[in-house]
C-alpha cells in the first residue's frame, strides 16, 4: 500500500478519484472548489472545451481574510447570480478532494439557495 505523507498529497490523490466521474459540459458545467488557507476559489467549468465559464473568489476587491464561513457562502451566492447571468442552471458539483464539511459545505449550500441546482 502507498502512503502519502501530507494532507495536500491525500486530496490529490482524492480529486484524481472524483474526476474520473465528473464530467462538465456546457449544459451542465463542473463546479470546482479550491480551499486555500486564507481564500476559497470556485469555477463552472467545461470540460469538453477545456474552459473555465465562469470563475468567483473571496479574494476579489477586499483586504482581510477569505478563509471563514461568511467568506464561503458569499463566493456561493457570487458564482450562483454569476452563473444564472451566463444562462447556467443546473451543475455537477466537484468538491476537489475535500470533505463535505465547513467552508466547502457552506459554498455549496450557498450556491444552492442562490439557485444553482446540484
Amino acid at each position: 500500500m502507498l502512503t502519502r505523507t501530507s494532507k495536500n498529497s491525500n486530496r490529490r490523490h482524492v480529486h484524481k478519484r472524483i474526476r474520473k466521474k465528473v464530467l462538465g459540459t456546457a449544459e451542465r458545467p463542473r463546479l470546482n472548489v479550491y480551499r486555500s488557507l486564507n481564500h476559497i476559489y470556485v469555477q463552472l467549468i467545461d470540460d469538453l472545451k477545456g474552459a473555465t465559464l465562469v470563475s468567483a473568489n473571496s479574494a476579489e476587491g477586499k483586504k482581510g481574510t477569505g478563509g471563514n464561513l461568511a467568506a464561503a457562502k458569499s463566493v456561493g451566492k457570487s458564482i450562483a447570480e454569476r452563473a444564472k447571468a451566463k444562462g447556467i442552471e443546473k451543475v455537477v458539483f466537484d468538491r476537489g478532494g475535500y470533505i463535505y464539511h465547513g467552508r466547502v459545505k457552506a459554498l455549496a449550500d450557498s450556491a444552492r439557495e442562490a439557485g444553482l441546482q446540484f
